[in-house]
């Protein structure tokens, strides 16, 4: 029993240790963020609710069907409800009824509404997934922010040990007496200053850790983190095209875009639904009632008076009633009209908001196409800052080693091969973040393969 007890405590505890130690990659970030984020969720709230009106508006063509009940009691003088004579006397009344009306022609407004609720059934789909875009979009650009932040920090930790190998060396020279105490001061400032850009990288490293774990709706900040894994430039065609090429097929997929054309239609319906209320309406109505009351007294056979029986008395008079009832609009205190001229500025509105929402998209593709190709030069021109500082202090270390270079020079050479590198780790992940948004538009699903 005891050692069931130890196994079952060694498994939660190697349990524990497993989950603290998940590495997250994109693919499981994006899927967990549309999956968990809460504004996703109060969309998808958003969406049931407008799937109800679908219901609704199915319900209008069809007949309701209502019953009412009275019982009553009455002393004194009042009206026998039966027979409608005067009675001075306590009576106990009972009535019943049973109604139904339906709407036969109303100028298609229900017919409209119900194709409209459909449209906004859809709108809010397109909604939704643009939603959902945009999380995505906010995932990858975080996670890249953690991948070049620790990238930058095995650049500053390898440059930190390249240093402290030159201060031991250094330490060697001065205590020979080949090379000033000041030279290994300059090296020990440097190699300060490294120290502090490692602390900065792993600060940097915890605030976008904590920036992806809101995204995603985690608040264990502490055991988060994601897969140690690095990415180079991927190969892409996105570039072969132009521009316009790109933004005309992001015209056919676009959520938003499609959201703006669901509200232009949505507008149009509402219209119909206005212009129907100068036509006429048609409804039928039916109606089946009964009534009781102890103070009924009929003749019999016979001329005599009796009290029929409850249950008589609901054969006796119960009655029908349906028919049909037009209404025609004649004035309305300009209601219908002006409503109707709500619906059409509606539908204009509708038309200038798509028209904005292209240019919007034109200019988002025009400006992520020149980060592109912006990026990619300054990624290249990184690349070969990088290798002009490597060999700049590679021929510096060299004369530093003979004592043809003071420790300031030697230092300054290398704060550029550091500057160089940090600044390509960043070129390269803003490269890499700008190439997928273009293809993201392009209709490329996101992914760092």
């Amino acid at each position: 029993m005891k050692f069931n007890s130890i196994l079952i405590v060694f498994l939660c505890t190697v349990g524990i240790a497993t989950g603290q130690s998940k590495k997250w990659t994109l693919q499981e970030c994006v899927e967990y963020a549309v999956e968990n984020n809460l504004t996703i969720e109060q969309f998808e709230l958003d969406l049931e609710n407008v799937q109800l009106e679908k219901s609704d508006a199915l319900g209008d063509f069809l007949p309701d069907l209502n019953a009412s009940s009275t019982l009553s009691s009455n002393t004194g003088f009042s009206i026998n409800p039966t027979n409608n004579l005067p009675t001075n006397t306590t009576t106990f009344n009972v009535s019943g009824s049973l109604s139904s009306n339906i709407t036969l022609f109303n100028g298609l407004r229900n017919v409209h509404r119900y194709n409209r609720a459909k449209l906004n059934a859809i709108s809010f789909q397109y909604r939704l997934d643009d939603l959902k875009d945009d999380i995505r979009l906010s995932v990858v650009n975080a996670y890249l922010q953690v991948l070049s932040n620790k990238e930058s920090l095995i650049v500053f930790k390898a440059q930190y040990s390249v240093t402290q190998q030159d201060l031991l060396r250094t330490k060697e020279l001065v205590d020979a007496g080949v090379v000033a105490r000041g030279d290994l001061l300059q090296i020990e400032a440097t190699a300060a200053t490294q120290e502090q850009q490692i602390v900065n990288a792993e600060n940097l490293i915890l605030i976008s850790r904590i920036n992806l774990a809101q995204l995603l709706q985690i608040t264990d900040y502490e055991n988060f983190d994601i897969a140690d894994e690095t990415f180079e430039i991927p190969p892409s065609e996105v570039l072969t095209n132009t521009p316009r090429v790109i933004y005309e097929k992001a015209l056919t997929f676009r959520n938003d875009i499609k959201f703006s054309e669901m509200d232009i239609e949505l507008a149009e319906k509402d219209l119909k639904i206005s212009k129907g209320a100068l036509l006429p309406t048609l409804s039928g109505f039916f109606n089946y009632g009964s009534r009781y009351s102890d103070a009924t007294q009929l003749l019999d056979g016979t001329n005599n008076l009796y009290n029929p029986s409850f249950k008589d008395q609901l054969w006796i008079f119960d009655g029908l009633a349906y028919g049909a009832q037009l209404s025609i609009p004649i004035f309305n205190g300009f209601t219908v009209k002006n409503n109707i001229k709500r619906s059409k500025i509606g539908v204009d509105r509708a038309k200038n908001q798509l028209e904005q929402d292209k240019l919007a998209l034109e200019t988002t593709v025009n400006q992520a196409y020149v980060d592109v190709t912006s990026f990619s030069k300054a990624y290249e021109a990184a690349e070969k800052t990088v290798e002009a500082n490597r060999l700049a202090f590679e021929y510096s270390k060299e004369r530093f080693d003979v004592g043809l270079m003071n420790a300031f020079d030697y230092s300054q050479a290398q704060s550029r091969v550091d500057d160089a590198e940090a600044q390509l780790v960043r070129t390269k992940y803003d490269y890499i973040l700008r190439l997928k948004i273009l293809e993201f538009y392009f209709g490329i699903p996101i992914t760092l393969d």
